[in-house]
């Protein structure tokens, strides 16, 4: 059995990219963008909680990766289910474009 400090193996980095894919152009650009910073070092308790983040719709997936909303301002009680664990939100933070310099 793994442990969720476990780097993920190539084969389910892969599934993973592959479930990762979304609707939002947006989004996608995001993801990418982990992907590029962070595969390699990719944990199988980060690949949980992206799973969790992917259950979301686009746009609430959108709204978390822009800090427009957080986890608990979600319309439906799945979705806050889903952005609310713990898995979730550390690689929300992994996933949120930095704040530009002012």
């Amino acid at each position: 059995m793994e442990t969720a400090d476990a780097l993920l193996d190539e084969r389910a980095l892969s599934k993973l990219k592959w479930r990762c894919r979304r609707g939002l152009l947006e989004n996608d650009l995001l993801i990418e963008r982990f992907f590029r910073g962070h595969e390699a070092t990719l944990t199988v308790r980060q690949a949980k909680g992206l799973n969790d983040l992917m259950d979301l719709s686009d746009n609430d997936l959108l709204d978390l990766l822009l800090k427009r909303k957080d986890a608990g301002q979600l319309p439906d009680e799945a979705a806050k289910a889903s952005a609310s664990t713990s898995e979730a939100h550390e690689v929300l933070k992994l996933l949120q474009p930095a704040a530009p310099a002012p």
